[in-house]
């Protein structure tokens, strides 16, 4: 499945295609893997060494600099700039801005939603010995957005706190405000919070 990331780039992490426009994009592996594991967790700074990790493998150890090249080319065949999608922190790492309005949008009922993404995590909440409860504000029912950029960012937050967490609640929930609807997902008091802001043309309701 064709998943778009950026305007007019689309990735398909299956057959490890990238298309811009439509158009198959020649990446090498290492290229395409950089752009997956940073596109994998939008507006997440990713740190040099993890990205070694991840993309390069942990039994290897190289100079950071081989990332630099790496994404230097990345950006050349895809047409992007220094600073946008890809942002280079300097003494921290990279961050893949993620541009809402490109996306192609969804109406998802939101319950149904969130309860999939805590049954698809099951085992993993569970063995932290924890309880998932869902708090959404009543009159949030729909949500419209790309429902794989919601479940990417969804899983990059529990992946960030599971680590740390003590037996107890994990409870996800949402709020809305004229400008931007939040969902939350809370472990006991340590809390990553989705910002989404509301585009004419998009709805919450």
């Amino acid at each position: 499945m064709n998943i778009p990331i950026a305007h007019d780039i689309e990735i398909d992490r299956e057959a490890r295609r990238v298309l811009k426009g439509g158009r198959d994009v020649q990446l090498t592996g290492l290229e395409f893997g950089l752009l997956d594991y940073l596109a994998s967790h939008p507006n997440k700074v990713c740190t040099r060494d993890d990205i070694l990790d991840h993309v390069w493998g942990s039994r290897f150890r190289y100079d950071s600099g081989t990332i630099d090249v790496h994404l230097s080319a990345l950006r050349r065949k895809l047409g992007w700039s220094s600073k946008r999608p890809i942002e280079t922190i300097r003494g921290l790492g990279l961050i893949f801005r993620h541009e809402w309005k490109t996306l192609h949008y969804y109406t998802i009922d939101l319950q149904m939603f969130l309860t999939s993404w805590l049954y698809s995590h099951e085992v993993e909440i569970v063995s932290a010995g924890l309880v998932a409860q869902l708090h959404l504000t009543p009159f949030v029912n729909e949500l419209t957005i790309e429902p794989e950029a919601l479940r990417q960012m969804l899983d990059s937050f529990l992946t960030a706190l599971l680590p740390g967490a003590q037996p107890g609640v994990l409870r996800v929930s949402s709020r809305l405000t004229i400008h931007c609807f939040f969902l939350s997902i809370d472990i006991n008091g340590t809390v990553c919070e989705l910002r989404i802001p509301i585009y004419e043309g998009s709805d919450v309701s």
